[in-house]
């Protein structure tokens, strides 16, 4: 896979809906039913993060859940690439970029949203062929304005920005042109998801994909 055929594919990911949930799951017994909370909520491009020892079987147990498209974050190596399209994830995220783990996901045919700090960073990946980052971590980075500034020079780039952004910040990002989505994970509250508040998490959802953007 190209770096141009991966930001095509991302770019159908992240228009999905306006906001990515991004979950850390401890449980994976718990993978499903989150899954289909957000699903049903309007949420169905699902990034699970690799920050804990269940998330290779969480991503198992929502690929498998009509609807959803799953992801694998923080992907830092090129055995993290490998594990995560061995486990069902149809896409990648990382917190940065390097060209092994880049050469790794274009072998394994996994769509990466790569990770970019700087305008150099971003540079760096769309001499490269990516044309669809994740702009992180956001807040910390300068937030809305930071990310409406790179726009001006790097028109041709798209972002999904992730780090600190809730719903109260979510509609600076998705007013942006060069925001496609953003990630967060305020849909489903850790809290919610170890009581099995489906319905909760499920409300939640519903209010993120409503959402302008």
């Amino acid at each position: 896979m190209t770096p141009q055929q991966a930001s095509a594919l991302t770019r159908q990911t992240c228009l999905l809906a306006p906001v990515v949930p991004v979950l850390v799951i401890d449980d994976a017994s718990r993978a499903a039913d989150l899954a289909r909370a957000l699903v049903a909520g309007g949420l169905p491009a699902l990034e699970v993060t690799l920050r804990t020892p269940a998330a290779l079987e969480a991503i198992a147990e929502m690929a498998k859940v009509a609807g959803g498209a799953v992801g694998a974050g923080t992907l830092l190596t090129a055995a993290d690439v490998e594990a995560a399209k061995k486990a069902g994830a149809t896409f990648g995220v990382s917190p940065g970029a390097t060209d092994r783990l880049l050469d790794a996901a274009e072998a394994n045919d996994l769509p990466m949203l790569p990770g970019a700090a700087t305008s150099s960073e971003v540079m760096r990946l769309l001499e490269r062929g990516y044309t669809v980052q994740k702009f992180f971590p956001a807040e910390a980075n300068g937030g809305a304005p930071a990310l409406k500034s790179i726009a001006g020079p790097l028109p041709q780039v798209s972002f999904c920005p992730t780090g600190g952004i809730s719903l109260k910040n979510a509609r600076d990002y998705l007013s942006l042109p060069n925001t496609l989505c953003v990630g967060g994970s305020w849909v489903a509250p850790a809290a919610m998801v170890a009581s099995g508040d489906w319905a909760g998490i499920t409300a939640l959802a519903k209010e993120a994909a409503a959402l302008p953007r």
